[in-house]
């Protein structure tokens, strides 16, 4: 933060001390509230922490093998995670430790997830080739769509629409609407695997982002949801797999940005129109 009285205390400054949220490593994050987050962990819980004080203030237990992805609607009061144990489960942030709705059905680890703003429908993703829609009320499968070579790596919803963004394996990055949850557009392939995406908070835009070694490939690439024939900007620099990319918060007076973390230790911020980095 670049408050600096935030993570300290006292005249001298030193920094506050924190008991880990997890007790192995974290393996998803995502914003919850504007003050809180949602944490996964390779111990198999779920925990929802303080962006400010940085304590952990509830965890949830349920699932059997690692978490591997966390989502909530924005300042929505509930959290979905997804697991190996190829189930994905709902909790309420103020509610019973338990979930309170299990969306099974899915043959392989899940890996993607991604709810709709209202939360009433959830989208996930899975090693299985498959994509299925859900509603979030009754846990009713609602849809289920299978194509060959299909690993999904990750799911994001577009703000305002009824389009869910996919990345895959099989190095495709796909727009779904969710409505008959069929494929309305498949974007030009990559040369590696596609790791993670996101959707800028206008809708006009998608991010997609590589693996890669030595190098070669990883870097992550911006697309125009409304003009969808080929690329708009391609961001280059790290030298291993871009395993996470997102657009950053605009503020009145910043140019808009992006940020991509990687294998190679590094997180790199770059301006969004000339691919320059920050």
């Amino acid at each position: 933060r670049a408050d600096s009285s935030v993570g300290q205390s006292g005249a001298a400054g030193a920094s506050q001390q924190h008991s880990p949220a997890h007790t192995d490593a974290v393996t998803s994050v995502a914003a919850l509230k504007p003050d809180l987050c949602v944490s996964g962990g390779r111990d198999k819980s779920v925990a929802v922490s303080s962006w400010r004080s940085g304590a952990a203030l509830c965890r949830f237990l349920g699932h059997e093998r690692e978490v591997t992805k966390v989502t909530s609607a924005l300042d929505s009061k509930r959290v979905f995670s997804a697991s190996r144990d190829k189930t994905v489960k709902m909790w309420e942030l103020h509610g019973a430790s338990g979930p309170s709705q299990h969306f099974p059905g899915h043959e392989l680890v899940v890996t993607g997830l991604a709810v709709s703003p209202d939360a009433s429908q959830l989208c996930t993703g899975s090693q299985d080739n498959t994509v299925c829609k859900w509603d979030t009320e009754t846990g009713e499968c609602l849809g289920r769509a299978a194509i060959s070579r299909n690993l999904v790596t990750h799911l994001c919803w577009v703000p305002g629409e009824p389009y869910v963004i996919q990345t895959s394996e099989d190095k495709t990055t796909r727009v779904w609407d969710s409505r008959e949850l069929q494929v309305a557009h498949t974007f030009p392939a990559k040369q590696h695997i596609q790791t993670c995406c996101d959707v800028s908070q206008d809708g006009r835009y998608c991010l997609s982002s590589s693996s890669g070694s030595a190098g070669h490939g990883a870097e992550a690439t911006l697309w125009d949801l409304r003009q969808t024939r080929a690329r708009v900007c391609e961001y280059k620099g790290h030298f291993q797999t871009t395993t996470s990319c997102v657009f950053l918060p605009r503020g009145p007076a910043l140019t808009p940005s992006i940020a991509t973390s990687s294998s190679d230790s590094t997180v790199k911020v770059w301006d969004q129109d000339t691919a320059g980095r920050g």
